[in-house]
């Protein structure tokens, strides 16, 4: 594996959100980091923070629904940066909407963005990993790509078809012994400017199912899957894990729960501004818009550590510390019975 302090990564996605603090994580380490999205305003800013944080920033503007312009992105990037190292799928857009509320076009446009995005990415990777036979992508996935959830049927068929679509490539990489890894990191709800650009037909203003995480988390677990990339996937937070448990065992149970509580849940309490800005078909943070940055709405409600988190990055400890203490026990137990 190249130096971490070394290494070209390509972050999608990167003008908002976890995408940009993804790329900031990267830039701390001295990375070099292509970051591509189609917000301009938003994507200048990003740069300038992975510079800030003492990485070289490549701000690449590109619609990632756009397989020929995603593939001209990643020539540039190892023109300009050199060799890819790690690819990191992130770019998204969606509808908040009942289906029957959300328009063909509407739904194929998500698709187009949320789905053939990470395709169209993972392709532009492998393409230049394969040949060198080495590489990481990592999909930023999330709990909606196991349990669907009313409101959000284009984006949850999106993660759902990234889920799948990622399982096969993965077993084509095992089958042809590449040294090229791919895994994915599921998230839980994530305090990001989507729920102030999404197109909503919501009566009131969209909000991240509580609890809510910040973005940096999602970063550091996207940071500990490009580094440990043999695990197939990641869950970040407790809520994904409980989540994801629960529909294993009782999905019918969650479909009836999530019809009584999903609508408010996604919502809060304040009107949907009309005029608020949409970035399903063009940028809020394009020539006409503003930088919206990395956080949204809900930092005052917004966790910034995760503990399940800390304890899969430091499962060796934790083992070891359980095996201390199962030790301990038995030689407790046997001087109790002499």
């Amino acid at each position: 594996m190249p130096d971490r302090n070394q290494q070209v990564v390509v972050v999608t996605g990167a003008s908002a959100g976890v995408g940009r603090a993804v790329a900031r994580a990267f830039g701390a380490r001295g990375a070099k980091v292509a970051l591509l999205a189609r917000g301009e305003k938003g994507l200048e800013a990003a740069a300038g923070e992975v510079r800030e944080a003492g990485g070289t920033a490549l701000p690449v503007p590109v619609d990632v629904a756009d397989h020929a312009a995603v593939d001209a992105a990643a020539t540039r990037a190892e023109e300009e940066l050199g060799p890819v190292d790690v690819w990191v799928n992130n770019a998204f857009s969606s509808v908040f909407a009942p289906f029957t509320e959300t328009g063909p076009e509407e739904f194929e446009r998500t698709t187009d963005v949320t789905y053939l995005g990470y395709v169209n990415g993972t392709r532009a990777a492998l393409d230049r990993m394969l040949p060198r036979d080495r590489g990481t992508i990592v999909q930023v996935g999330s709990a909606l790509a196991y349990r669907g959830i009313p409101l959000q049927a284009a984006y949850c068929g999106a993660k759902h078809a990234i889920q799948g679509f990622t399982e096969s490539v993965r077993c084509e990489l095992l089958h042809d012994r590449s040294n090229v890894r791919i895994t994915m990191v599921q998230l839980p709800a994530v305090n990001t400017p989507q729920f102030d650009w999404l197109l909503s037909r919501l009566p009131r203003r969209a909000q991240p199912v509580p609890p809510i995480y910040q973005p940096e988390p999602a970063a550091r677990a996207v940071l500990h899957a490009a580094d440990h990339p043999r695990r197939r996937e990641y869950w970040l937070g407790g809520p994904t894990v409980a989540t994801l448990v629960a529909n294993r065992l009782f999905p019918g149970l969650l479909d009836r729960y999530l019809a009584r509580t999903g609508y408010d849940s996604q919502q809060t309490d304040e009107p949907r501004d009309p005029d608020r800005p949409v970035n399903l078909w063009e940028p809020a943070d394009g020539p006409g818009g503003r930088d919206f940055g990395t956080h949204g709405s809900f930092d005052d409600r917004s966790a910034d550590r995760s503990p399940q988190l800390w304890a899969v990055r430091h499962r060796g400890l934790l083992t070891a510390a359980g095996t201390a203490a199962a030790a301990a026990g038995a030689v407790a137990v046997r001087a109790a019975r002499r």
